[in-house]
């Protein structure tokens, strides 16, 4: 079971969503993609909740709002966290997330510690929490078959822009040879490149 909330502070509004629990967080860090961003705060056991941006985005094209209100459902989903001030949430893009066989369920490092970012919320904000929770939903998700789905339309997007490139450039070389050939043409019509039978020396009025 995935919960998804609907974080409208942004217009196209924006899909945050978290796992029911551990074993399904441990689904997510497998089957997450490269397009999510995850929450977690900071030391303290938490909801997993993460942010899917558009292909291409990073980090720092999170707007401040969404990343508020990412941070304060995380915080939300915190039996600690949601008792504390001062709480640091962090924060990094899914393929940043490091998952061996030594560590328990949901339990996570990074394989890059320079990419995770940290959020500090002072408290929480009840306006943010309530105004996510009234757009709450719950789906049960195939986190495996939606990877892979994923993945298939990408690699399908993949070959129809190399096929597209390809006959770009068959399109390319034969507008260049077509020019080659324009110019090769234009050169040999200039006064100064042709000749005639009287400059080869035959004149049609002289018979032997």
């Amino acid at each position: 079971m995935v919960f998804y909330f609907t974080s409208n502070v942004v217009q196209p509004p924006v899909t945050l969503f978290m796992g029911l629990d551990k074993y399904e967080n441990e689904d997510l860090i497998r089957w997450g993609w490269p397009e999510d961003v995850w929450f977690h705060v900071h030391k303290v056991s938490s909801a997993h909740v993460y942010l899917r941006l558009e292909p291409g985005q990073t980090l720092d094209d999170i707007p401040s709002a969404v990343l508020e209100d990412a941070c304060q459902l995380v915080k939300a989903n915190s039996i600690n966290g949601n008792k504390m001030n001062n709480v640091d949430i962090v924060y990094t893009m899914w393929d940043n997330l490091k998952k061996t066989a030594a560590m328990e369920v949901g339990q996570v490092a990074f394989h890059r510690e320079k990419e995770v970012r940290m959020f500090r919320v002072e408290k929480r904000s009840n306006d943010i929490v309530n105004r996510l929770n009234k757009t709450k939903r719950e789906e049960s998700i195939d986190f495996r078959a939606e990877r892979e789905k994923r993945d298939a339309l990408e690699r399908a997007d993949k070959k129809r822009m190399a096929r597209e490139q390809r006959e770009q450039e068959k399109e390319d070389e034969k507008r260049r040879q077509e020019e080659a050939e324009l110019r090769s043409y234009n050169s040999l019509m200039k006064p100064e490149n042709m000749t005639s039978n009287y400059d080869a020396g035959n004149d049609s009025d002289e018979f032997m």
